[in-house]
């Protein structure tokens, strides 16, 4: 089946179905899953403007309030991670993962879910170093700290995630995981994007919690978005004990403007007798039931539990036995619900109201998972002014009753790295980055007219000169056998765990690496070419070029602090 694979939406629904239906129609193919990397900007009205943190001329309805208002369906199933650029009180309603439209679907903080057999699991938000051991405590109307740290994963979501025992077709993240473009051609990187150097160099570009995860899944695939350019790499997991070792193809996307590499068509092999919709995973939702006592809605910091003796439990993979108890609470029926319904009023174009204050309501999806599954609606919790004394929602008998402990003590996890980044800090790169026309400035060079081939791109509803050639297509591998689940789960049995930690390449074989073509090793990868979305600009008179030329605007802030961030 062919999935078609967004970097950050930015709100731009219309365009991003309206260059897939141009590519279905052009190349005859039929595109049955559309995935989005962060970003996705599900704004529903005014009130959810307030809780996005963009630069204020940014604050636009563009175009998803139409298919939460029902104006308009989604013409392909979509299922999208939240990022750094979100409505995040309309996103909190749905901790647990829902529905924001008819059609399309949050995997919530993090979440697993299948789609004809296909394992798609991934994380929200991006890596923040000094929020990531808190508490998802936030909650409209949110003030200038809370606006931000909203949007940063915390480690009670990576720790279910490193649960996962069985293997994941396909993950994604809105940031990059740490050290990825090793993994790549870093010396194309760095030509496209001069100013992550630094980075790159001391290890300190993308998030050190996604390169943990890539290191414990190893999934087939992962995507990423976020530092808008387009970037693949493979990476080659070590081999652990008797099993085959792993092989994850990487690939990052632009966002969805002209002349940018926003699209990619994948290949996936389907698991025959599979479901048509999407449906709930059996062993995450056996690992948010047993993990449920750890969650937090306070600020305080906390720490996941350890093999160290101080907790009577750390180990929460979940038993066969423990899936089929979540299997028969879902009476046998994994499909996940259409349930969605409106929560908030609806924006109306010709009468918009500015003074309308954000919501903070549940959403009957999230209360209808919980009752039935026996969790805990963090968004109610944590509006009901829950947690006031401590910070818990521990069932009694919790063995970790040390909060003051807890929060003096240093993370277990190497993904707490506070003050490792270095001045730049790219994972905070805003919509600001647009590109413009500059007089007397080289033009961007696109892949295709580096490798010597002409290159179309899609111009609105209008055909393009030379026709589109379709992105390269890279096959997922055939399932293995299935495990004791095999009726209801149909996938591969469990053959990994979290392997060691690699060590660091010398600077010497990141200098050879740097002169590798991108995706070298792999010929599905390097092969890739991606949909562009043309530009309606005019040709400066007198140049001969067809592409318009273009700059990078406020370069001033890859080269300096962000101070508003206040990073690390």
């Amino acid at each position: 089946m062919k999935i078609a694979v967004e970097g950050c939406c930015h709100g731009e629904l219309d365009k991003i179905y309206e260059t897939i239906a141009f590519l279905e129609k052009k190349e005859e193919v039929k595109v049955e899953l559309l995935l989005c990397c962060g970003d996705f900007q599900a704004v529903r009205n005014e009130g959810d403007m307030k809780c996005m943190a963009v630069p204020a001329k940014y604050k636009t309805m563009q175009t998803f309030y139409k298919y939460y208002s029902g104006e308009k369906k989604a013409p392909i199933l979509t299922v999208f991670i939240g990022g750094n650029h979100e409505a995040s009180n309309h996103l909190q309603e749905l901790a647990y993962g829902g529905w924001v439209a008819p059609n399309i679907y949050y995997l919530g903080y993090a979440g697993v879910i299948r789609y004809k057999g296909v394992r798609i699991g991934g994380a929200s938000g991006i890596f923040k170093s000094h929020d990531y051991r808190r508490g998802h405590h936030e909650f409209p109307p949110y003030n200038p700290d809370t606006l931000r740290s909203v949007y940063h994963i915390r480690n009670i979501e990576v720790f279910k995630l490193k649960q996962i025992q069985m293997p994941i077709d396909i993950f994604m993240s809105h940031d990059w995981p740490r050290g990825i473009y090793r993994h790549g051609s870093t010396g194309e990187l760095l030509r496209k994007k001069k100013f992550l150097r630094q980075e790159v160099e001391s290890n300190t570009l993308g998030s050190p919690a996604a390169e943990e995860l890539l290191a414990h899944l190893q999934p087939n695939y992962w995507f990423s978005a976020h530092l808008h350019v387009k970037f693949a790499a493979v990476m080659q997991h070590p081999p652990k004990a008797n099993a085959a070792p792993r092989v994850t193809k990487f690939l990052s996307l632009d966002k969805c403007l002209p002349h940018r590499e926003f699209l990619q068509i994948v290949d996936v092999q389907e698991r025959p007798g599979s479901s048509e919709g999407l449906e709930y995973d059996p062993e995450w939702l056996a690992i948010l039931k047993s993990t449920n006592s750890l969650q937090r809605t306070t600020p305080h910091p906390w720490n996941p539990p350890e093999n160290n003796g101080l907790h009577e439990r750390w180990d929460f993979r979940p038993s066969e036995a423990a899936m089929m108890k979540v299997i028969e609470a879902l009476s046998g029926d994994l499909t996940i619900p259409e349930n969605f319904s409106q929560t908030v009023p609806l924006y109306d174009p010709n009468r918009p109201n500015n003074h309308l204050p954000p919501s903070c309501s549940t959403n009957p999806q999230t209360t209808e998972l919980c009752a039935t599954l026996g969790l805990t609606d963090l968004y109610a919790h944590v509006c009901q002014g829950g947690d006031e004394e401590g910070g818990r929602m521990m069932q009694a008998g919790d063995e970790d009753d040390d909060e003051e402990g807890s929060g003096d003590e240093l993370s277990e996890y190497p993904t707490d790295t506070s003050g490792m980044s270095s001045s730049i800090n790219p994972d905070e790169i805003t919509i600001e980055d647009e590109w413009e026309e500059e007089e007397g400035e080289e033009k961007e060079v696109v892949m295709g007219e580096e490798k010597g081939e002409e290159e179309e791109v899609v111009k609105g509803d209008k055909p393009p000169v030379g026709g589109v050639n379709t992105p390269s297509r890279m096959v997922l591998p055939l399932p293995k056998s299935s495990p004791s689940l095999s009726n209801i789960m149909d996938l591969p049995p469990p053959s990994h765990s979290t392997p060691a930690e690699r060590h660091s390449q010398s600077a010497a074989d990141r200098e050879e690496h740097c002169d590798e073509d991108e995706g070298d090793g792999d010929g599905d990868v390097s092969a890739m070419r991606v949909l562009k979305r043309s530009s309606d600009e005019i040709e400066t008179p007198g140049s001969k070029s067809t592409t318009p030329k273009i700059k990078r605007r406020n370069q001033v802030i890859y080269t300096a602090v962000d101070d508003e961030e206040g990073e690390d």
